[in-house]
């Protein structure tokens, strides 16, 4: 039994939700996003919150009750406040800069990597910390995670691109013999 699909997502003012046979559409203050409709779910817009129920008890439609309730919950939080991740480039010589839609990274490699950010998102780079925002939370994760690939944190010196929630977790180097 989904615990998390039986909430129903609260709909804030400015708000306005769209269910269709397809797509249920969002559209809020910072921009419009949609979600595609399970058909072995019922999704009822009522009192100021859409529910999502299922038609019928089976292990498929219990396994999607709860993701399309979350995708939908996501898609109204992205529409009113956005999501962000932040990146931290660590390293000696290691610089992050953003012009226009395009991330221009030095880590290291002999030219610097270019990364051009998908219509969306944006992107601002404070010092060593990088910060990828946008409305859709799967476009901005999936931008953070690709740019995080170009230089993976190493566990010796730490050096790399990382999250900045994310620890390293150290190694000790090699010890010469006695």
């Amino acid at each position: 039994m989904s615990r998390i699909g039986k909430l129903p997502v609260p709909v804030p003012g400015g708000v306005e939700v769209r269910i269709g046979a397809e797509m249920v559409e969002v559209k809020g203050p910072k921009g419009t996003l949609s979600t595609p409709v399970c058909s072995l779910l019922k999704y009822e817009l009522a009192d100021g919150s859409v529910s999502v129920s299922r038609i019928a008890d089976d292990r498929t439609s219990r396994a999607q009750h709860g993701l399309r309730r979350t995708l939908l919950a996501n898609c109204i939080e992205g529409v009113t406040k956005g999501f962000s991740k932040g990146l931290e480039v660590i390293g000696v010589g290691y610089r992050v800069a953003v012009k226009g839609n395009i991330v221009e990274l030095s880590v290291g490699f002999s030219h610097p990597v270019l990364v051009e950010l998908p219509e969306g998102i944006k992107a601002t780079a404070e010092g060593q910390v990088l910060t990828i925002s946008g409305i859709d939370k799967e476009l901005v994760g999936e931008t953070a995670a690709k740019i995080r690939r170009i230089r993976k944190p190493e566990p010796y010196k730490g050096k790399g691109i990382k999250y900045v929630t994310e620890t390293i977790r150290r190694k000790a180097g090699k010890s010469g013999k006695k």
